[in-house]
């Protein structure tokens, strides 16, 4: 039987390179799923067909030139996207939607990591996106090297990953800052345990956030 809510819920997987959030964000999709609830696992840049193409676009080792502002913009795109296209509909229908990255991602990785002013940052985010906030965001903390080796070791490489380890770590610290500024929402994961037992904390923190 389908466990539908009289209103959805919007969760949302934030983390540095290597965190194993990707992976998280499956094992709770799947979990909620058995559970008889209706969910909508997606993510950041991406998730729709639009947003796939900017992925592309982002991501691609090749464009290693592209400025600040054209990387900003372009997420931002994606996110407006996602939003009307996917993640609003499902929950106003009263489902749950999981997502890999969403605004966090842009303040820690554009914000924190290139220096762009978080108040414009802010500005950009009420025009994309409302200012819409998940309903509860679970942030998978790890150091910096661990995280950039746990990626080498299964060959993931992207544009991003190839920025130095001074930018990932701006980028950490940033996630760390955003979440003590927002203690309510954000629940902090320590991303170095196990894969079962970072998927039990996840599960204890959905939950509660549930009420079940």
């Amino acid at each position: 039987m389908t466990a539908k809510l009289e209103e959805g819920i919007f969760i949302s997987f934030e983390g540095i390179e290597g965190t194993g959030k990707t992976t998280q964000a499956r094992l709770l999709s799947e979990r909620l799923v058995e559970k008889g609830y209706e969910v909508i696992l997606t993510h950041e840049p991406g998730g729709t067909v639009i947003g796939n193409r900017i992925r592309e676009i982002l991501l691609h080792v090749d464009h290693m030139g592209m400025s600040y502002m054209t990387e900003l913009l372009l997420y931002n795109a994606d996110r407006a996207q996602h939003l009307n296209e996917k993640i609003l509909p499902a929950v106003n229908d009263g489902k749950i939607v999981v997502t890999d990255r969403f605004t966090d991602s842009t303040i820690a990785y554009q914000g924190y990591g290139r220096g762009i002013d978080i108040e414009l940052l802010k500005s950009i985010d009420l025009i994309a996106a409302g200012g819409i906030r998940p309903d509860l965001t679970i942030l998978f903390d790890i150091d910096v090297e661990t995280g950039l080796k746990r990626n080498r070791e299964i060959n993931k490489v992207d544009r991003l990953e190839l920025e130095a380890i001074e930018f990932h770590k701006k980028v950490r610290e940033g996630y760390l800052k955003i979440a003590e500024a927002e203690a309510e929402r954000i629940k902090i994961v320590d991303a170095s345990l196990p894969l079962k037992d970072v998927s039990e904390k996840v599960w204890e923190i959905v939950r509660w956030r549930l009420g079940i």
